[in-house]
């Protein structure tokens, strides 16, 4: 599978990121066994995972361990301020088995007045940069669904990475809260490295019936999912996080690793498709 360099962290990562949202839902020991030691043997590099996703942290320890130094390993907190994630990241540490985190993430910071909390004097951020100089972590990163948010947080702060929903059903229905075009840019100027979500997301589920493990309503062919995570590594970003579904997970891993850049004629063509769908943001 390609890797991409992730901006000024140095790591070349997979176009996939395992994504641990897949241990949100059920999933026996093999089942979840078996979906890493898939994802790990088709060259995927890059680890994503919080203490929100189920038992993941638990479920991913052991391979973590096993394969600490072929990983880039990204952790998250949802947590504010500076004590709850101090506390919060010795917790994932053990969980995880190992003494550092590649990357340790603000995590779904969708929220303008929870920014300034993060950031400010008695933040999250001030236990992140003391568990940096304490060699806890390595490299400082924001996640959100609001692309504004991010901006504003880019004006703050240096980070080394940024992870957002970067997908063609987005794109071709662009407004403030969901244009991630304007990060993507700045991104690149500032060298800091793009992990997108969503990428395979088609909108809202439009019944209250569900057919995949996941709270939006996916792409679920290979050909819808080829497309959907092309469009989407073919924009300036590098790497993709995989579904909470591992069905989608796997199909996701199997077209990156069948990936060329999509031409602008064919992205033309899937935006305008895509008109007639519900973007998934904002949300109402």
């Amino acid at each position: 599978m390609e890797r991409r360099l992730l901006g000024k962290t140095g790591h070349n990562s997979s176009l996939i990121t395992l994504g641990g949202a897949v241990f949100i839902y059920p999933l026996s020991q093999k089942e979840g066994d078996d979906f890493i030691k898939f994802a790990l043997d088709q060259g995927v590099n890059h680890v994503d995972v919080a203490p929100t996703y189920g038992d993941a942290e638990h479920r991913l320890g052991k391979w973590i361990k096993e394969y600490r130094g072929n990983l880039f390993l990204a952790c998250k907190t949802g947590k504010r301020t500076r004590k709850e994630a101090a506390n919060e990241l010795r917790k994932s540490l053990e969980r995880l088995q190992t003494d550092y985190l590649d990357l340790y993430q603000l995590h779904g910071l969708d929220d303008r007045e929870e920014l300034e909390i993060a950031l400010g004097e008695n933040g999250v951020m001030n236990a992140m940069l003391e568990a940096k100089e304490q060699d806890l972590i390595k490299h400082i990163g924001i996640t959100s669904h609001n692309p504004e948010n991010i901006l504003r947080a880019l004006e703050v702060f240096d980070f080394d990475t940024v992870l957002l929903p970067v997908n063609y059903v987005l794109h071709a229905h662009p407004e403030p809260k969901n244009d991630y075009v304007p990060v993507l840019t700045l991104a690149r100027k500032k060298k800091i490295g793009v992990i997108a979500m969503k990428s395979i997301a088609k909108g809202p589920w439009p019944t209250k019936d569900r057919t995949n493990n996941t709270w939006y309503q996916p792409f679920n062919t290979q050909e819808e999912i080829d497309k959907a995570l092309w469009f989407t590594l073919s924009q300036d970003v590098t790497t993709a996080a995989s579904s909470s579904d591992i069905q989608v997970a796997r199909m996701m891993i199997n077209a990156a690793e069948r990936f060329t850049p999509m031409e602008e004629e064919v992205q033309r063509e899937l935006l305008a498709e895509a008109s007639a769908y519900k973007p998934l943001f904002p949300r109402v």
